[in-house]
């Protein structure tokens, strides 16, 4: 058959302008892990030109039909049942952990070691002591290095910065931030690693409360103090391989904190995982010299906000600002304005952020979070653990 008229072959062209490949080793294949690689395939077509092109070559999990299940699924050029035999990849330029919280600390700093550059899903670390050990490794690796608190790529979230930065809000009187979810309420729930403390580290603290307490380091500044409660309401659970064991569940379901930033700004922080009808209710408010910011996440792509003296005083109020304008941060690599992105999109910006910082030798900071971000979040964890069990008011120092 003859060849179609005015049909050009584009087979073996590159489309990512010859961008670098970056080789990927991933931990972990559930939720984050496929949160993870859907950001992976999407850089090179959407971020485009993209810094860097990433390469799946290998993904690392304990079960082993489970992995291999999941690199077929997600194109992966291989898989590991032990993360030890993947860091000898020298295909791998980049390890991405993605595993339990008692799987970050041992697996990243042995990354930094063999020169690889490493991405860590939140928290950091179970306690403000192991998340030091890995910032340590990573200084002195050299490394680039990276902490998924993807919600600092969030287009509104980032709008929200850059509002602040110009000096609009004028000077920031409080902060006060709620994450909410409801699937830590039935009390028949097999029990998982998120309800293990030797684990997970904590509860509703490090799950939820670890992206606000960053948050509010991202828009408003370092708090200087803290009081602090938690609460643990459902104490054991059915065990996950006998419905009729129970076992301790041992981590906090839920807390709230009150602090005071260096810039004399007054906090609140709430989470928990006990909240009827919250499905990812993560919010904020800012309240400034000239004005509010509002930001929910399950709106994501809005901003509530308040300017003093813009308005006639007869309809002076609240507006809502849809940040999807080409202008706006990330937008003009995405669709039309008013063409909605959602949560997952969050970490193409994240990785691409992260592989441009490797590519061409930028800083990850101040937009994105270092390890530095990820031990001194886990500073203050600690100080809200400490708060609550002393009944007292903690200095943070770091």
């Amino acid at each position: 058959m003859s060849e179609e008229v005015g049909f050009t072959s584009m087979a073996g062209a590159k489309a990512e302008h010859d961008a670098p490949e970056v080789g990927i080793g991933l931990l972990g294949y559930a939720f984050m892990g496929k949160a993870h690689t859907n950001a992976f395939k999407k850089i090179p077509y959407i971020m485009y030109p993209p810094v860097a092109v990433p390469r799946l070559v290998a993904i690392c999990g304990r079960n082993e039909d489970a992995v291999k299940e999941a690199a077929r699924r997600y194109g992966y050029e291989g898989y590991y049942t032990d993360w030890r035999k993947m860091l000898e990849n020298d295909a791998i330029q980049v390890f991405d952990n993605g595993g339990p919280n008692n799987a970050h600390a041992e697996p990243s700093i042995a990354a930094a070691q063999a020169g690889k550059h490493v991405f860590c899903e939140k928290p950091l670390a179970r306690t403000a002591q192991e998340a030091r050990s890995m910032l340590d490794a990573v200084e002195k690796a050299g490394v680039k290095h990276m902490v998924a608190f993807n919600y600092r790529f969030v287009p509104a979230v980032v709008q929200a910065r850059k509002l602040i930065e110009s000096g609009k809000l004028g000077r920031i009187y409080h902060w006060r931030a709620v994450y909410l979810q409801e699937w830590g309420m039935d009390p028949t729930m097999p029990t998982s690693w998120r309800f293990q403390k030797d684990v997970a580290g904590s509860g509703a603290l490090g799950d939820l409360g670890a992206h606000i307490i960053d948050l509010a380091r991202f828009l408003v500044g370092e708090p200087k103090k803290l009081m602090g409660m938690t609460q643990n309401w459902i104490s054991q659970r059915p065990s996950g391989s006998d419905p009729n064991t129970m076992v301790p569940s041992d981590v906090d379901d839920g807390f709230v904190a009150t602090l005071e930033f260096e810039n004399g700004a007054l906090g609140t922080l709430e989470a928990s995982r006990f909240c009827q009808g919250r499905k990812n209710y993560n919010s904020f408010e800012i309240n400034g010299e000239h004005g509010s910011i509002v930001f929910n996440l399950e709106r994501l792509n809005e901003l509530n906000v308040f300017w003093a003296g813009d308005d006639p005083k007869e309809t002076r109020g609240f507006h809502n600002a849809l940040i999807s304008e080409g202008f706006h941060p990330y937008w003009s690599n995405w669709w039309p304005h008013g063409h909605m992105i959602g949560w997952e999109h969050s970490f193409v910006h994240e990785f691409h952020h992260f592989f441009d910082a490797i590519v061409n030798e930028k800083d990850v900071a101040p937009y994105g979070a270092t390890f530095v971000d990820g031990y001194r979040n886990a500073v203050i964890c600690d100080a809200i653990v400490e708060s609550a069990r002393s009944g007292r008011m903690v200095d943070i120092t770091y």
